[in-house]
């Protein structure tokens, strides 16, 4: 396994995030427990979660699963760099009013206990914010995280589904603080997901945030079977998006089976050629689905197979503001 610094941080983490959407949910516990443990033997260190994943009524319970993993020992917890992400609505009836999704010095209290107690540590080293709070000042937020950090509850905090003005407002706020403020930002970028290239990746490339690509795979789409989805699975319930983007996906195929190398892999590869990248999530369902992602980091891919993506995967153009004028 290789590593990077999480953004400006000096904290090392794999260069393959391991996903845990898929615990409770598609993949039972017993499966999730083996796919951890091949994780730490593989060299991945940097295991991403939730709060409300296990969805609706069932969220929390993939916190859950991850701290019965972590309490049966063996130093699990202390090889894990653990994330997770708070914001969204846990389905607790004592929230009241401030029960639906957002950012505040309240939810942030309540939702990091929480997830302490489901996860069975004392300690989150990357904590998280789900999506932006434009109703929230930086004021209430970067006073309300200092309270846990000095505590001992956060190593370090990040954030999800941020635009670049949020990254720079974020950033100087902290600054104007002394506060190292966000080392990472979570976001989504796949060959079919280029948006990002705009704004998001230059601004955290230049603010020293590191990037964690999420659905890199594109909800499949990238993953090799979308063109003859198995029956039942989640391909075959959106032939729509595959028709789509058929002709790319069959342009994609080809070029793959020159390199020799699966759809899957040659698509989380490309993620990390971006200066930005710190890794992209990998979200595996069963144990084989993980073993078949590991050589990923060890893909190079050269200058002519780059151009060949762009050609079929054709991104923004630049970053902005080159993107869209002289």
């Amino acid at each position: 396994m290789k590593y990077s610094y999480l953004g400006r941080s000096g904290l090392k983490v794999s260069q393959l995030c391991l996903g845990t959407m898929n615990f409770g949910v598609d993949t039972d516990e017993q499966e999730a427990f083996r796919i951890m443990d091949a994780a730490l033997d593989a060299g991945i260190n940097f295991f991403d979660t939730a709060n409300i994943y296990g969805w609706g009524e069932n969220s929390g319970r993939t916190e859950e699963i991850i701290g019965r993993w972590f309490a049966q020992g063996g130093n699990r917890r202390e090889k894990t760099v653990l994330a997770t992400k708070f914001y969204g609505d846990m389905h607790d009836a004592n929230d009241g009013p401030n029960r639906d999704g957002g950012l505040s010095a309240y939810k942030l209290r309540r939702h990091l206990d929480a997830s302490l107690r489901r996860l069975q540590t004392d300690h989150i080293e990357l904590y998280q914010m789900h999506h932006v709070d434009r109703n929230v000042s930086w004021d209430e937020l970067w006073e309300a995280f200092q309270v846990p950090v000095y505590q001992g509850k956060i190593g370090y905090v990040g954030s999800s589904n941020f635009a670049g003005r949020d990254l720079v407002k974020a950033q100087y706020e902290a600054k104007s603080r002394h506060l190292l403020g966000l080392v990472s930002e979570q976001h989504k970028y796949s060959l079919l997901c280029r948006l990002p290239e705009l704004e998001v990746l230059p601004a955290a490339e230049e603010l020293g945030i590191g990037v964690i690509a999420w659905s890199p795979l594109d909800g499949g789409l990238l993953g090799g079977n979308a063109l003859n989805p198995v029956s039942g699975s989640k391909r075959a319930s959106n032939p729509e998006r595959v028709e789509k983007h058929r002709a790319k996906l069959e342009a994609f195929s080809a070029l793959c089976k020159e390199l020799g190398e699966s759809e899957a892999n040659v698509a989380l590869a490309w993620t990390l050629v971006h200066p930005a990248m710190t890794a992209p999530i990998i979200g595996p369902r069963t144990l084989e689905q993980f073993e078949n992602t590991l050589r990923v980091v060890d893909i190079q891919l050269d200058a002519s197979t780059l151009s060949k993506l762009d050609e079929i995967f054709p991104g923004p153009g630049g970053d902005a503001p080159r993107a869209y004028a002289w």
